[in-house]
């Protein structure tokens, strides 16, 4: 099947981390964009030289399972110093366009899963996925009782991408359970995200306090490759099946 190539139009931008924007986009050319939450797009433009370059996004915004498919996309966007991506969305005005490509990817929710519970981990932008996943878990909490917990990884609560979002949710879905990891910084005692699930360390020092059950559990690995290889042995050592393991990498893109 042939890369679909579509310009998207910026419209909106907000910092929600020291160095990360959410970035938001349509579609500019009168069409929608069919995807699955977990996919990506890709971003396509040239360096200062002439030569083309493409970096991956995963699609931030999510939509409830029976939703029509609209042209709207987000995405987060971590702005490292140098880089030309980062020059590239730093410079982009609202209602400038950008030639993208997509969606791709299957690090997504199967439609015929029977676990009982998801254990969903993820550091940095790769929090991404989840976020749109959020409408799908609610669909599948209320229609089969299934269990989420979600370990998010950063070094202080500014970096807790999307936290305020994740936390809500969890306070108004009992079957979710929302763990920041905080490897540096603790939140103050009147911060919002002081709270008694927030856990001080790292995404895996926590993985043991949830008992992962070979029989009943998936768990999806997203960020950090280090911290994906990390987890990933640590649960297959625990029992867990390697396709009950979805993983997908991320490193920040220059």
């Amino acid at each position: 099947m042939a890369i679909v190539h579509f310009p998207i139009k910026l419209t909106a931008r907000r910092m929600i981390a020291p160095s990360v924007a959410h970035l938001s986009f349509l579609r500019d050319d009168d069409q929608t964009l069919p995807c699955i939450p977990g996919q990506f797009i890709q971003i396509h433009f040239q360096h200062a030289d002439g030569s083309t370059a493409k970096r991956s996004y995963s699609i931030a915004i999510g939509r409830s399972p029976d939703a029509a498919p609209d042209a709207q996309v987000d995405i987060a966007v971590s702005y490292v110093p140098g880089g030309a991506a980062t020059a590239l969305f730093e410079a982009l005005d609202i209602g400038a366009t950008l030639e993208a490509s997509g969606p791709f990817g299957r690090f997504c929710l199967y439609p015929n899963d029977a676990n009982q519970r998801y254990l969903l981990i993820g550091t940095g932008t790769g929090i991404t996925p989840y976020r749109a996943m959020l409408p799908q878990l609610e669909q599948q909490m209320a229609q089969r009782g299934v269990q989420v917990v979600l370990l998010q990884g950063a070094r202080t609560p500014a970096e807790l991408l999307y936290g305020d979002e994740f936390r809500a949710f969890a306070n108004a879905h009992p079957h979710f359970r929302y763990i920041p990891c905080l490897s540096r910084e603790l939140p103050a005692t009147d911060s919002p995200h002081a709270h008694a699930d927030v856990r001080h360390g790292y995404v895996q020092n926590v993985l043991t306090e949830l008992l992962p059950d070979p029989a009943s559990d998936i768990a999806y690995l997203c960020g950090n490759p280090n911290m994906v290889d990390t987890n990933f042995e640590a649960l297959k050592a625990i029992g867990l099946p390697i396709p009950m393991i979805r993983r997908e990498k991320y490193v920040s893109n220059k």
